[in-house]
């Protein structure tokens, strides 16, 4: 039976990862994500799981990959610097195709920044978490009720998709409460991995036909798999160096299987968009405040739309460039110092003008600076 109840960004999340089967939580303690590892060390032991306490965020990468090697739906969750020091262990997760769920709480920075103020600098940084050629999924919540229901998401996309997916929160959404929906479990779609049935001797725990996703085999099932790092063959194993086909078929593979099913994987919400000759391009909690500016500015006469990105990557940059061709303005509002710019410049004609409402000084942008620039704008 559904229930309601208070909760904050971090305890939704972590209620919603535990629904959607999460049995192993790795960590390290980092302002604002510690309440996440607090939580989950409280209550996996309540369903059978397992808490693990690392010495730092390197080795929770590594310590999540392997409880999902083994079987075990896994996540990690870190900020801004912890997430920089998982950057090499995504970069396997990636490589091996290994189901798993990091959280990116972000925080004011470069670097360490100003641990308890809220920013959204890391953007780009979830796109890129690790170097090579590799698929990306990446989710952004704007409230504490989408927090618990886009956690179950992202672990079934991983789990789907056999790819580690990024959660991108920020300092005010993690510690801010609000009242949501605990949907029933009945209610609720669950991804479990599929296991393969084939003889072991058969098994080909990489499949690169037709950039098939093949069941991932658990680790002391029965079936023996090679994951390597390195660019490797259906096998596993690494793949000759002049061997360009392989390669070539290898990267092609990991791309593949997300952009050959974007559109299971995106989603997004549009606000007033029918009528919108000003698009504003917003994510996460900041979508908010804009909503706000444009429900005042529509009161004006100014016929304004929002477009937020869900799925952040892959970015869902069909839709937005069919809406940016109907507009004569396109605007961008994050807490930052203009990444979202840079991607709405992808997906808008030449000629057309974008501003950017940025603001990086560890607080969320009001709807009155919005509204201002909405009417300078027009």
């Amino acid at each position: 039976m559904a229930e309601y109840k208070i909760m904050t960004g971090n305890e939704a999340l972590t209620h919603g990862a535990i629904a959607a089967g999460m049995r192993f939580f790795a960590g390290y303690p980092i302002t604002p994500a510690t309440e996440i590892a607090e939580l989950s060390s409280e209550l996996l032991p309540k369903v059978d799981g397992t808490y693990m306490q690392m010495e730092d965020e390197l080795a929770a990468a590594a310590a999540i990959l392997g409880a999902s090697a083994a079987g075990k739906k896994a996540m990690t969750a870190t900020s801004g610097p912890g997430f920089t020091l998982m950057h090499e262990n995504v970069g396997y997760g990636m490589a091996t195709e290994i189901p798993c769920v990091v959280v990116d709480v972000m925080r004011q920075g470069p670097c360490q920044g100003v641990a308890t103020l809220p920013a959204q600098g890391d953007f780009m940084a979830v796109k890129w978490a690790a170097h090579g050629d590799h698929p990306v999924i990446a989710i952004a919540p704007s409230s504490v009720a989408e927090t618990y229901t886009e956690i179950i998401r992202a672990f079934n996309l991983s789990e789907k998709y056999r790819t580690p997916v990024f959660f991108v929160s920020d300092a005010t959404l993690a510690h801010m409460s609000e009242k949501i929906r605990i949907p029933d479990a009945s209610e609720l779609e669950i991804v479990e991995r599929p296991q393969p049935t084939c003889d072991p001797d058969e098994y080909l725990p990489f499949n690169m036909e037709d950039n098939g996703i093949v069941p991932m085999a658990n680790f002391g099932s029965g079936y023996r798999w090679f994951a390597s790092g390195l660019i490797h063959d259906d096998t596993g194993f690494p793949v000759k160096t002049g061997n360009t086909v392989a390669i070539e078929g290898a990267s092609r593979h990991l791309l593949g299987k997300i952009e050959d099913n974007i559109e299971d994987i995106q989603k997004w919400e549009e606000y007033k968009c029918d009528d919108a000759e000003i698009l504003i391009l917003s994510v996460g909690l900041v979508s908010r405040s804009v909503k706000t500016a444009i429900d005042a500015a529509r009161e004006e006469g100014i016929k304004v739309g929002l477009f937020r990105p869900i799925t952040l990557w892959p970015f869902p940059g069909k839709r937005f460039a069919e809406l940016t061709a109907k507009a004569k303005t396109v605007m961008t509002c994050e807490m930052n110092l203009g990444q979202l710019s840079e991607i709405a410049a992808q997906y808008t004609d030449r000629d057309q003008k974008i501003v950017a409402i940025t603001q990086s000084d560890g607080t969320v942008i009001q709807a009155k600076k919005i509204l201002n620039a909405i009417k300078e704008a027009k």
